[in-house]
């Protein structure tokens, strides 16, 4: 009776908020999930020095590896 609303332009404003609350929940996931991994070095040197140690690759591999990684 009151003729309320805003029409096509209400609907368009409620995808908008709706869009805008969906993308800051994204962005708050990756955010979280992002600071809770190493850095890539870091984790090259831990991956490299455990297969130095289950005896996959040699001393010199390792140290030519570890050179590389650090340069």
């Amino acid at each position: 009776m009151w003729g309320g609303g805003f029409g096509m332009f209400g609907g368009l404003m409620m995808l908008l908020f709706w869009g805008a609350i969906i993308a800051l929940i994204v962005f708050a996931v990756r955010g979280f999930s992002a600071g809770s991994r190493p850095g890539g070095k870091s984790n090259a040197e831990d991956i490299l020095r455990e297969r130095y140690a289950r005896g996959e690759i040699d001393e010199e591999e390792y140290e030519r590896r570890k050179a590389k990684l650090d340069s």
